[in-house]
């Protein structure tokens, strides 16, 4: 029987993140998806050493014009701003892939359970999300994962396109909830993965500080995926680790022991 293909992608840019990282994801993709085929897409400024599978396309462009918006692309361009995932990915003609729905996947996630119901869970032209975690109520999604059909929510870009600075200056480094604010205006609200797919290494995982030291991370039972949002890394993880450099002061909650059953999901 032949499987419905399906269209997965992620964006790498600048030094952050590596080849290595998007190989890995693609890894994980093809390990965990079992009743689809997968054509896995980068959207990249720098395509060497990416596995020969990788569809390659260049980075969406966010076209701003320094005449009128001199200030805006001043500050884009001193502060690194994360927009061109939350924005510039939102263009309508994407990757050639109009009309198509697509799974975004952050390179920093580790996928530990088969994926193939996030392909099958959104209805129609639906825009789905990680409800965040960290912002109470239901109006920010969590941009480690989400899904839509290419061609919806190409206003999300036009708009920033139109009023960098008002955005910037509305949401400065929160580019999801920028996202997630226009998705309720074109869809009326969020819809989110259903809870217990996606988890936070930091949130869901870890015991509370006070036992860090001599507790074992755990995995939720029924995640899906594994957010690593800010530290630690899920190599981090691994390693008992918070990060490369914690304040002295901090790290009598930001101390972690090492988490070996991370090995069997974050391919090497």
């Amino acid at each position: 029987m032949t499987r419905p293909v399906v269209d997965v992608i992620c964006i790498k840019w600048g030094t952050l993140y590596g080849p290595a990282d998007v190989n890995r994801l693609l890894t994980m993709v093809r390990r965990f998806t079992e009743r689809h085929a997968v054509r896995f897409h980068c959207f990249t400024d720098d395509a060497r050493d990416l596995d020969p599978a990788v569809l390659v396309h260049p980075l969406p462009e966010l076209v701003i014009d320094p005449a009128r918006h001199p200030e805006a692309v001043a500050i884009l361009a001193r502060r690194n701003l994360a927009y061109r995932k939350e924005a510039a990915l939102c263009a309508d003609d994407l990757g050639g892939l109009t009309g198509r729905r697509v799974l975004f996947f952050d390179l920093d996630v580790a996928l530990v359970d088969t994926i193939d119901p996030f392909y099958e869970f959104p209805q129609g032209d639906q825009f789905v999300i990680i409800n965040d975690w960290n912002s109470p109520g239901d109006r920010v999604g969590q941009a480690s994962c989400y899904s839509w059909v290419v061609g919806t929510l190409g206003e999300v870009k036009r708009y920033f396109e139109a009023h960098p600075l008002e955005v910037i200056t509305t949401f400065g480094t929160a580019s999801q909830e920028y996202l997630s604010s226009r998705v309720i205006l074109w869809q009326g609200r969020l819809i989110f993965w259903p809870e217990g797919w996606c988890r936070s290494f930091k949130k869901h995982c870890l015991p509370p500080w006070y036992l860090r030291p001599f507790r074992t991370p755990v995995l939720p039972r029924g995640t899906r995926l594994l957010a690593f949002h800010g530290a630690p890394k899920a190599d981090d993880a691994i390693a008992g680790r918070w990060g490369r450099r914690v304040p002295l002061h901090k790290r009598i909650y930001k101390t972690i022991r090492p988490s070996p059953w991370l090995r069997a999901y974050w391919p090497e």
